[in-house]
């Protein structure tokens, strides 16, 4: 019986301690919407678990450490709840990020991105002019293209170390125009666009060369966003995936305890201590 409630309680602080890489994958996730990604909504269900797990394995220790049957059932129950809605999240996470992807340039060190690549609920989400303006207005508020500057010993970067950079989503889409716009390099954030192409892409017109403006309004920036979220979904659904299969395999070994400690409670006589079926009496004639 002690042994079993011992297990149950390090199986609680195990569980635990497993929660903080979840609510940590949601914070940098929190972090990124306010910088780089600027969806806000996308870490608020990781946030979520990752405290629940926390409140949950707090009170399955609590059982364990008093003997209470009730807290310990409850965290049995509250706790395949949240496994599957961990499940649940990271199935939705891989189903909106599934399709699309930057693609290769030639003679180019970073990628194109093109919102025609992507499809579905987030692709639609972020394409929504409505939201795009608060998206758009975020990226301008946090600098991203204007971090994309490099100077070496005082001097600008030309042209040809410029097309070697490998970029990230946001700052290919973004920061600067289409490579198929055929817009000639001046710096990082400026091209001149005399003699370039004139293409079916439309993000070629709505190029700017106002800091303000840049190709926010692009299509290139909407995929170029998406690129990050995909990115950034991927890396932490592969921490919850591995935590999801040790948060399972300590789920059966609480189960298994759990059972142990219910049959020994159901096998022993109301009111007569251990001690005493361990040492039974003798009858003196």
């Amino acid at each position: 019986m002690r042994t079993s409630n011992h297990l149950i309680g390090l199986v609680n602080f195990l569980t635990f301690l497993l929660s903080i890489p979840i609510l940590g994958g949601g914070i940098w996730l929190s972090s990124r919407a306010n910088s780089t990604d600027c969806l806000r909504f996308l870490q608020w269900p990781l946030i979520v678990i990752g405290i629940s797990i926390m409140v949950v394995s707090l009170a399955g220790f609590a059982g364990a450490c008093y003997r209470n049957k009730f807290l310990m059932w409850l965290y049995l129950v509250v706790m395949l709840l949240i496994i599957a809605a961990l499940i649940g999240f990271i199935i939705f996470a891989y189903a909106v990020t599934d399709k699309g992807s930057g693609r290769t340039v030639l003679n180019r060190g970073y990628l194109d991105y093109y919102l025609q690549d992507y499809s579905g609920w987030l692709k639609d989400r972020v394409s929504d002019d409505g939201y795009w303006g608060k998206i758009s207005s975020c990226l301008r508020d946090s600098g991203a293209c204007r971090k994309i500057g490099r100077n070496l010993n005082g001097v600008p970067e030309t042209a040809d170390m410029f097309f070697l950079r490998r970029l990230s989503p946001v700052e290919s889409g973004c920061c600067k125009p289409p490579t198929d716009c055929g817009f000639s390099y001046v710096n990082e954030t400026g091209w001149d666009t005399r003699g370039g192409m004139a293409g079916p892409n439309s993000d070629c017109m709505l190029w700017s060369n106002d800091q303000s403006m840049l190709c926010y309004q692009c299509s290139s920036c909407k995929a170029g966003v998406l690129g990050s979220i995909k990115k950034s979904w991927r890396k932490v659904s592969v921490i919850n995936i591995v935590v999801l299969i040790i948060l399972v395999i300590f789920y059966v070994i609480a189960y298994a305890a759990y059972r142990n400690v219910k049959r020994m409670d159901n096998d022993e006589p109301a009111g007569e201590a251990r001690m005493t079926k361990s040492h039974p009496s003798h009858f003196h004639l």
